[in-house]
């Protein structure tokens, strides 16, 4: 199971006060029902809410539980001398046997030492996963991270059977991996769809924490579409059932008992848990578990575009109602966007009729469609809407990137010093227009423009002439998006102006 940790945020705790808060409310709410029934001190229109029951999870433990599996991985890695007893033994210092769930144990289970330097030994160290069957003959998922770089890989039943699984196919951008054992006959998994999950639905997880195995926790779906700083390309459920150490790879049930994701990453501070667990939906997962049977591979689509956030101030640039959408700093040359028309400045609103809120959702949900397939593209051009219709590539050429961008801070005029660029100047910095940046003072330098990069475009216009530059100027009433070169790179930078 991953960590990302949360070192620069201060999670504030109020257990005491929540209890309170809930015992005043089981009282208020026996004490109204007690008014209501001896005097009408309430409308006879009001309606009171009829409890919900709980699901018996027993029930579901009882009859999908059997599908869930214990992953034992052995892998390899170099030691010095002196470290050599510890990586043999890895447990007497990490009794979890190295979770890949723990970021702050990498250097025992990836080695202390590395490049093969004299004195240092090759040994064995161990760490511990989940998984659940989704077949009969042997076919069971996890977390690609729970097996990377294993030698060996033990899948445990619950009935304490154990067998050495062989790995058909692992995907470290879903962080998917499928594996098979040697067995008939055995308990499967119920799949569901995640697509039908519910914000505030029950789940429930059923894995292997710290080593105890088959161990049920449960929770509520706390937010779908989740997309985390270190992933891109998976929109994961957010859940508060307690995972930890040793579920990676685990089923996420729903109330019927169906798979509906897999336990994958959690937020803390600590490396274990705080309340904010994440996994991966089945719908993803069952593509690339199909994937991975039929190929041994996974291909996943992309739409060749540099993408970034639309804060308050590019929205004012750009007349958009409000800060959504992903806006293209760069185009792949003659990749997929370039051939569908699109140019840097478009907002990218929809892909297929779903909503791109930030950046982070375009390459999610593009990354679930396949190289060769065609999407709708909603997006916004220089205060227009239209809609451009693209033919997807293949990731594995090169990924989808999302840029960052300091926001302006200040105000005033734009405070910058512009010339032409000279042809041998436009040609050494490969495009067909721009002016040089020779000075950035006031709102553009407190935005983080700086001398020497080149301006392209303002609100998505490309820039020919600095009178051109003065006239955007005068009409911006806001803000202003300046589509800055730098490096190579290119990059929409909000500037607010006075």
């Amino acid at each position: 199971m991953q960590v990302l940790s949360l070192q620069n945020t201060k999670l504030v705790l109020a257990l005491v006060a929540a209890g309170a808060i809930g015992g005043m409310g089981g009282s208020l709410l026996h004490n109204v029902g007690e008014a209501h029934a001896a005097a009408p001190l309430v409308s006879s229109a009001t309606t009171f809410a009829t409890p919900i029951a709980l699901p018996d999870f027993s029930q579901i433990t009882t009859q999908y539980g059997p599908a869930v599996v214990n992953i034992s991985v052995t892998s390899v890695a170099k030691a010095s001398d002196d470290d050599a007893e510890t990586a043999q033994h890895p447990q007497r210092d990490d009794p979890f046997g190295n979770d890949p769930f723990f970021e702050f144990f990498r250097r025992f289970q990836q080695g202390q030492g590395q490049g093969g330097a004299p004195g240092q030994k090759e040994a064995p160290t161990r760490s511990q996963g989940s998984g659940f069957i989704v077949s009969a003959d042997g076919i069971i998922m996890t977390n690609a991270h729970v097996v990377k770089d294993a030698k060996e890989v033990v899948v445990k039943l619950t009935d304490r059977r154990e067998f050495i699984a062989k790995v058909l196919g692992a995907d470290p951008k879903t962080d998917i991996a499928v594996l098979k054992i040697e067995a008939k006959n055995l308990p499967v998994a119920t799949i569901g769809k995640s697509s039908d999950l519910k914000v505030g639905e029950w789940v429930l997880a059923i894995g292997s924490p710290y080593g105890f195995e088959n161990t049920v926790t449960a929770g509520v779906v706390s937010a779908k579409g989740r997309s985390l700083p270190d992933d891109s390309a998976v929109p994961f459920i957010q859940t508060d059932a307690a995972v930890n150490p040793g579920n990676s790879g685990g089923p996420l049930f729903n109330s019927r008992g169906e798979v509906i994701g897999i336990n994958s990453q959690i937020y803390s501070r600590t490396g274990g848990y705080q309340g904010l667990s994440f996994a991966i939906p089945m719908d993803l997962a069952g593509k690339v578990k199909d994937q991975i049977v039929a190929h041994g591979k996974v291909e996943h689509a992309r739409l060749g575009v540099s993408v970034q956030e639309v804060n308050q101030a590019l929205a004012d640039s750009f007349k958009l109602d409000k800060p959504e959408g992903a806006l293209v700093s760069s185009v792949e040359k003659d990749g997929p966007a370039s051939k569908a028309g699109l140019e840097p400045g478009d907002v990218i609103r929809k892909v297929d009729g779903h909503a791109v809120v930030s950046s982070g959702d375009l390459p999610t949900v593009i990354s679930q469609d396949a190289p060769g397939d065609k999407v709708k593209l909603d997006v916004w051009r220089k205060g227009a809407a239209l809609e451009i219709e693209a033919k997807l590539g293949n990731a594995n050429d090169k990924p989808v990137q999302v840029a960052t961008s300091k926001e302006a801070a200040s105000q005033g005029r734009l405070g910058l010093a512009l010339r032409p660029l000279q042809p041998d100047e436009l040609r050494a910095a490969g495009v067909a227009n721009g002016l040089l940046i020779e000075s950035s003072a006031g709102p553009a330098a407190n935005a983080g423009v700086e001398s020497g990069d080149v301006l392209l475009a303002i609100n998505g216009t490309p820039v020919k002439s600095i009178e051109q530059v003065k006239n955007a100027v005068a009409k911006s009433d806001k803000s202003i998006a300046l589509l800055i070169l730098r490096a190579g790179d290119t990059i929409f930078v909000p500037v607010r102006m006075g």
